[in-house]
């Protein structure tokens, strides 16, 4: 008989995603700071975390959708009851008091949800007077992890967006804790620069950058029509303000991301950014040059693989930079406003040498 070397067992993979609902109507700030930061950091202090992140969403009543994912599946039970036992701590020592089921919000809301949601996919969230449900307030929710996998590329996609995600709500939580965003605007100039720093980082060429952008407007502002969510007229009379410093700034940032190295020619925050979103932006090309990136249809019949590394960006970067909007507490009207003048602040300057040219 011949001896044979115990096989070593394959490493096992990380636990499955962890998805929990915190009902809380109210700045998400001292959540995210008191609660959710301390604890991951413990999470992943104690070897338990492979990764994290959070959006902020209305669905049901405004609330954060934390995600989790243990280091391995033996410590899933573990980490629920951490989750848990930090989010019952914190609400009850600091609870949201303001309630939704009244005023202008509960109207947005149900907006959004008029909007949003048709036919069957309305039914679960429905009260029994025909409106969206509302979860009770300071309350969470276990729910199920279910990754868009239409909207991102597919499974390597997914995991691409995953790893993102956790630097985009780290990053976002830096911010809360020490720039003051609870002004709007430091919060607006923080998300100007952080979407200059994405879009120049993936897409370098001024004139398509333009034009993505003129179309991110155009997206949100065709999203809600017969809505006073996206603005028009009153963008334009703001933009003449701050055109100036704003194209200026631009061209700056635009300039550090297409150097060799963009941490040397930017602030520390904006630097990180910028190195991640070449990252981000280098393993998205590699993705699409393999094959790996599978889209769903705009109209939902069919999946589209992309291989093209150019439109597989410009897929990508759109929900990629609304999602950072989402964390910052940006609204849909203000990320519009912004995307509409970062695209004049480029449109403009392309457009000046034909218009001097002009007889």
């Amino acid at each position: 008989m011949t001896d044979h070397a115990p096989t070593a067992a394959a490493p096992a993979g990380p636990g499955a995603w962890q998805a929990t609902h915190i009902f809380y109507a109210a700045n998400p700030r001292p959540l995210l700071l008191q609660c959710v930061r301390p604890l991951v950091d413990s999470l992943a202090d104690d070897g338990l975390l492979a990764g994290w992140f959070f959006i902020n969403y209305w669905l049901e009543g405004p609330h954060v959708r934390l995600r989790v994912r243990p280091s391995a599946p033996e410590h899933e039970a573990r980490v629920r009851r951490r989750t848990e036992e930090a989010i019952d701590a914190f609400l009850a020592e600091r609870p949201a008091l303001y309630e939704v089921d009244t005023g202008f919000l509960n109207e947005f809301y149900n907006t959004l949800f008029d909007v949003e949601f048709s036919g069957q996919d309305r039914a679960p969230y429905l009260d029994g007077e025909g409106r969206m449900n509302l979860r009770p307030n300071n309350s969470r929710h276990a729910m199920e992890y279910a990754p868009e996998y239409g909207k991102y590329g597919g499974p390597v996609g997914i995991d691409l967006a995953e790893w993102h995600f956790r630097h985009s709500s780290d990053l976002v939580v830096e911010a809360f804790d020490t720039k003051n965003l609870h002004l709007r605007t430091v919060l607006l100039g923080t998300s100007a620069q952080l979407m200059m720093v994405m879009a120049g980082c993936f897409l370098p060429d001024r004139e398509e950058l333009a034009e993505f952008l003129h179309s991110y407007y155009e997206f949100w502002h065709t999203l809600y029509p017969g809505t006073n969510f996206i603005g028009s007229d009153e963008y334009d009379t703001n933009y003449a303000a701050m055109a100036p410093d704003l194209a200026r700034r631009f061209a700056l940032i635009r300039e550090a991301t297409s150097a060799e190295d963009p941490a040397a020619r930017l602030p520390a925050f904006l630097a990180r950014w910028a190195v991640h979103c070449r990252e981000l932006r280098a393993r998205a090309v590699a993705a699409a040059e393999a094959g790996e990136l599978v889209f769903r249809s705009w109209d939902g019949e069919r999946d589209e693989r992309i291989t093209d590394p150019g439109q597989a960006l410009r897929v990508l970067l759109s929900p990629y930079m609304h999602m950072t909007n989402n964390r910052l507490h940006v609204t849909m009207r203000d990320e519009a406003y912004l995307a509409h003048v970062l695209a004049r602040s480029l449109h403009e300057p392309l457009a000046a040498p034909a218009a001097r040219s002009a007889p």
